[in-house]
């Protein structure tokens, strides 16, 4: 199986979260025996160039964040860009968000299970996972224990099935917390999660409290 990947985030790769998953996805891809391409729509000036590996190859992968509730803008331009093929080519998904609950993600994975027949090929399913948010400003060694459960996604999508396998809907995780988790994700976002947002933003170069007022309405 060869596979083009596609980064659907409008963040360069240096800074994409998105970009960390499609390296543990791809390294199990691999060694599964698939072979893979990647790209990343961030880039304007390469849009030509992914164009062209879509219509030439029939395996495509779109990983991609969840923007709003949905798709990213810059992925719905670059989308526009693209032919109708026929139904060899399947067009499967891998949607992560910082939202941790499964329920977070379903409107934007209902909208990403249309895009393949707008486009005239198949749909090859949809790997739908949260609680990513923080990935890019770990270090190596955490980022690799966060990401390693993709890289079983990737082993398992090599095996032809696309993301329909009952291990890819358990993947998600839970689709909602029960309600003491809640209230003690709630208390730890108000304290140390809080703290831990400051730290990041100064590590930035911000040095305006975070809810700081740009203008007044």
């Amino acid at each position: 199986m060869h596979v083009v990947i596609i980064n659907g985030s409008p963040r360069v790769r240096k800074y994409s979260n998105t970009e960390k998953i499609i390296a543990a996805f791809a390294k199990g891809l691999s060694e599964k025996g698939g072979t893979f391409e990647t790209y990343t729509i961030s880039d304007r000036n390469t849009w030509d160039i992914i164009r062209d590996a879509y219509i030439k190859n029939d395996e495509i992968l779109i990983a991609l964040p969840l923007y709003v509730e949905c798709v990213p803008g810059l992925l719905l331009e670059f989308l526009e860009t693209l032919p109708r093929k026929d139904e060899y080519t399947r067009l499967s998904f891998l949607l992560q968000s910082g939202f941790a609950e499964g329920c977070q993600l379903r409107c934007g994975e209902e909208f990403l299970a249309k895009l393949p027949g707008y486009l005239g090929v198949r749909y090859g399913g949809c790997l739908v996972k949260g609680d990513n948010f923080g990935i890019r400003i770990l270090g190596e060694e955490k980022q690799a224990q966060v990401t390693k459960p993709y890289q079983a996604m990737g082993e398992l999508f090599a095996e032809g099935d696309g993301f329909f396998r009952e291990e890819a809907k358990k993947f998600t995780g839970p689709e909602y917390f029960p309600l003491p988790v809640r209230l003690i994700v709630g208390l730890i976002f108000k304290t140390l999660g809080k703290k831990m947002f400051q730290k990041a933003a100064a590590s930035w170069g911000c040095s305006v409290p975070l809810d700081e007022k740009v203008w007044e309405v």
